[in-house]
Parts: C-alpha cells; structure tokens; sequence
C-alpha cells in the first residue's frame, strides 16, 4: 500500500483549518457580547416605558400613583379586572434581560401619601422607577431610572448599582433619553 492512495486530511491541514477557526471565532465573541447587551438595555428602557404607561393608566383610575410593581399588578373584581403591567414586572426586584427592575415612592418631598385606590391600597402622589444593570459591563453599561415626569434618564458612569437621582439634571454622567 502506497501513502499516496489513502484518502483524509493531513495534520497539518486540520491544524490550519482549526486556527482559522479560532480567529474567526475570537472577532466575532465581542460583537455579540456587545450586541447582547445593547438588546438588555433595550428591555430595560422598555420596562421603564411600560411602568410609565401602567403608572398613567393608574393614576387614571385612581389619582394617585402606585408604590411598588405588586400594586400595578394586583387586580381585584368587580373594580380592577386586569393589571395595569404585564406579568414580567409583577414584583419588587424583578430581573428582567439582565437589568433588576424596581418602583418606589418618589424621593421627591411633594411625594406624599395619596388617595386609596379601588381596591382600597394607599396610594403616592409620585413614584421614582429604576433599572440596573445586574452586573455593569456583562448584562449592561447604563443604568436608568424615571420617575412621574416620565422622562427616562441614564447614569454612564458604569457604577454597579447606581442609578440617576432625584431630582434630575442634566450633569456628566446623567443623560435624559425623552419620553
């Protein structure tokens, strides 16, 4: 039997084959890394919007704002019989693509206690909603945070756990996004 007949790749074919694997590979991870987390912070805007939206639709209702994700998603018969958020951020700390979710009475000095609601729950006349990143540089680079202006604002500082503070302004690390 001769080497010339038997059929297959050399080692060193599948050596270089395997190298341009690896390269291939090592240009592409980055991207999606980076692309990975622009989609989080998308869903975290969108959370933010969507507290907005249920918050509106709340105080609607009720004149006054909800202060905590379990109220806007409490329902109760015959007075509420949908809730005002959807089931993803029906809770306090809820993580949702990488970014923890939350809702509290706003820090704002006029955030004083409000009306009860339908269902008969105090209510605030504000409310101050965050979005961080669980880990800063994995799951996201910014945090963001609203409150009953419903303006969206951002912190690029890249400080795990900390989000824009109330009140608002604009700085070198705290950006408004608009409505």
């Amino acid at each position: 039997m001769r080497i010339r007949d038997t059929k297959g790749f050399t080692l060193i074919e599948l050596l270089i084959v395997v190298a341009i694997i690896g390269i291939i590979a090592a240009i592409a991870v980055p991207g999606l890394l980076r692309a990975r987390i622009a989609g989080n912070e998308a869903s975290a805007i969108g959370s933010l919007r969507a507290v907005n939206s249920a918050q509106a639709d709340y105080n609607g209702l009720n004149r006054g704002y909800a202060d905590s994700l379990e109220n806007l998603a409490a329902t109760c018969a015959p007075a509420i019989t949908v809730p005002f958020i959807s089931a993803d951020l029906n809770a306090t700390d809820v993580v949702k693509s990488g970014y923890v979710v939350n809702l509290a009475t706003s820090i704002d000095p006029a955030g004083a206690t409000g009306p009860n609601d339908a269902c008969g729950t105090a209510t605030t006349t504000g409310y101050y909603a965050t979005a961080l990143a669980e880990t800063v540089g994995t799951s996201g680079n910014r945090n963001f945070a609203t409150d009953t202006a419903m303006a969206l604002w951002q912190d690029v500082g890249g400080v795990q756990d900390q989000a824009p503070t109330q009140p608002f302004t604009a700085s070198t690390t705290v950006y408004a996004l608009g409505r």
